[in-house]
């Protein structure tokens, strides 16, 4: 807290010291225009739709990663026909992805592809690594007792392969963030977080521009909160069954 109220000074500080609105807002009046954004229905309206635009796009990612890394890891040939895509989204820049995502598909639908390609290979490498991981003495001894299927899946690989997926998660999450605001702000899809940025910049308001900025971090923070909290209920129902 101390840390936090230091960085506020600060910002304050500067803001006084440029004397200009335009080029730097201090935070008070920053959270004073905050404070008239959440009670305009607009507002929440936007943050919702964007909230389950990311969400979508998030979401298949992880059922497509997990699915895909499960085939890698059963069949090479699959790891070896994924390498060049996975590579070259890792690769590319985001703003690259989102102009040729633009020709290909309607905006509304454009941060849940880029969220979705942001997180894939993260959710994908991650797994394949965990089960390239898994104890090979914990394999042998399922191959002794004849365990096989859902139940080794279960008693095996599960307890290798979380603390990977788990990381990628978190990882995941945050790019899937933000890289689906930065593909609302190209888009323009309304309504939306996005497309609030934009009116902000184009109309130098910058107190607006400052406000949704401070949404999108608020609403990170709560987002890996969230998800933290969702994977340690899950892990401790799993561990349970076991």
């Amino acid at each position: 807290m101390a840390a936090v109220a230091f960085w506020l000074v600060a910002w304050q500080l500067g803001s006084v010291a440029v004397g200009s609105r335009i080029v730097l807002v201090g935070p008070v009046e920053v959270l004073c225009r905050l404070a008239e954004l959440v009670r305009e229905a607009a507002f929440w309206t936007s943050v919702a739709l964007s909230l389950a635009r990311v969400a979508a796009g998030f979401a298949l990612a992880v059922a497509a990663g997990v699915l895909a890394a499960a085939l890698a890891a059963r069949a090479r040939a699959v790891e070896v026909l994924l390498a060049p895509l996975v590579g070259a989204v890792k690769a590319a820049p985001v703003a690259s992805f989102v102009v040729l995502v633009l020709m290909w598909v309607p905006s509304r639908h454009l941060s849940v592809v880029i969220s979705f390609l942001m997180a894939f290979p993260i959710i994908y490498t991650n797994v394949l690594e965990g089960v390239r991981q898994t104890d090979p003495a914990l394999l042998e001894m399922a191959d002794v007792f004849g365990i096989r299927g859902w139940a080794r899946v279960r008693s095996v690989y599960a307890a290798g392969v979380a603390p990977y997926l788990r990381a990628g998660l978190s990882l995941a999450q945050g790019l899937s963030w933000k890289s689906g605001i930065a593909a609302e702000v190209i888009g323009l899809p309304s309504p939306s977080i996005g497309i609030h940025l934009y009116d902000a910049k184009v109309y130098l308001d910058t107190p607006d521009l400052f406000a949704w900025t401070l949404v999108i971090v608020l609403l990170s923070l709560g987002l890996e909160a969230a998800l933290a909290r969702l994977l340690g209920w899950a892990q401790s129902r799993w561990e349970g069954r076991l």
